[in-house]
């Protein structure tokens, strides 16, 4: 038996966790949710006000029965234990680190799937569920009707939504091959350690699609039975501001360089940009987006955009990392609540959407 009550619950406050519940709690009654709850490992004093905030703007707090009163203990008043909070819940979020999601769902989630609709995970999960982003493939969601579900990672959001917007014309496939270098920076800015002093490039350790970008981004279209020819590779370079991707797209047809910028403008979770720094760029978000992030897929440079040989397209573009992140996992969510209008419910962050940054 199910929850009657839409209650989302959150587990982990980081990179993603911490915007997702605000974003959830300052949305909740045009998103249909009743309540959000959210879970805290630690109980730490330097983390205290981000807490405490959350709890403002509406979220409960979840901890481990065993540090309940080191939660006291700093100012903290938790309302449910850990496995309580997951149990009440109609859909779970699990946003921590690393190998995490898969401990906490042969742990936790696999006991309560009589309970709980629906479990998110996030894009270091490999393996955790169906892989999902928010225009890619919500077809695959309504009628696969997955109970476990992973949110891709932020590049493989964006390497998806560039294939399948030139890659894929008129429902045709189009594609012949994609190739695309994720410049990622080298921590969120959130993040005090793990700097790195200078560009680091990345081992192609996935097997037959460089890094695990092109993998899952080919699996997240195996969903909606494609299979395009996709390749990524990866360096990190010394930013705390956005990731950069470079892309190669070669099509079967020819194209001329309106015809990209034409598709790209009718994808509205597409943005194009006249900007070229990766700086300017996130301060925009940080002006008008929701306390910090644009919900876009990616925001492509105009300038740099070009067509090769007919049919060879080239570029630039920018990933909003939280941002595409965060969509995918409240429409995720919604679609557990409300399967049948979740789509419509999701417009009431469309200004989040920019066409243009």
């Amino acid at each position: 038996m199910s929850n009657n009550k839409n209650i989302v619950h959150v587990i982990g406050t980081g990179t993603i966790g911490e915007p997702l519940i605000g974003l959830l709690c300052d949305y909740r009654q045009e998103l249909g949710i009743d309540e959000v709850s959210f879970h805290k490992n630690s109980p730490l004093t330097y983390e205290r006000a981000k807490v405490n905030d959350l709890i403002r703007r509406g979220a409960l707090l979840s901890v481990y029965k065993e540090r309940w009163k080191e939660f006291e203990n700093i100012g903290h008043k938790p309302q449910f234990g850990a496995e309580e909070a997951i149990e009440r819940a109609a859909v779970v979020i699990d946003c921590t680190p690393k190998g995490i999601g898969h401990q906490n769902k042969h742990r936790y989630y696999e006991k309560f799937t009589n309970r709980v609709k629906g479990f998110l995970a996030q894009g270091s999960e490999h393996g955790f569920g169906m892989k999902y982003a928010r225009g890619i493939n919500d077809i695959a969601l309504k009628e696969n009707k997955p109970q476990f579900v992973q949110v891709v990672s932020c590049n493989t959001h964006n390497i998806a939504s560039l294939t399948n917007t030139i890659g894929r014309h008129n429902s045709a496939d189009v594609l012949e091959e994609g190739k695309f270098v994720c410049i990622r920076r080298a921590t969120d800015i959130s993040q005090a350690g793990s700097f790195i002093a200078a560009p680091e490039v990345g081992k192609h350790s996935t097997e037959g699609f460089g890094t695990h970008h092109a993998r899952d981004a080919v699996q997240l279209f195996q969903t909606i039975d494609w299979e395009p020819s996709l390749f990524s590779s990866a360096v990190k370079v010394n930013s705390q501001y956005m990731h950069v991707i470079w892309f190669y797209l070669k099509l079967k047809e020819s194209v001329t360089l309106q015809d990209v910028i034409d598709r790209f403008v009718a994808n509205p979770l597409i943005a194009l940009t006249e900007k070229n720094t990766s700086g300017t760029i996130f301060s925009f978000g940080r002006d008008h987006g929701h306390y910090g992030r644009i919900l876009n897929q990616t925001v492509v440079a105009v300038s740099t955009l070009a067509v090769h040989n007919e049919r060879e397209v080239v570029g630039f573009c920018f990933t909003p990392q939280d941002g595409n992140s965060l969509l995918s996992s409240t429409s995720a969510a919604l679609s557990f609540l409300y399967p049948d209008s979740y789509e419509e419910k999701i417009q009431c962050l469309s200004h989040l959407f920019f066409e243009e940054v």
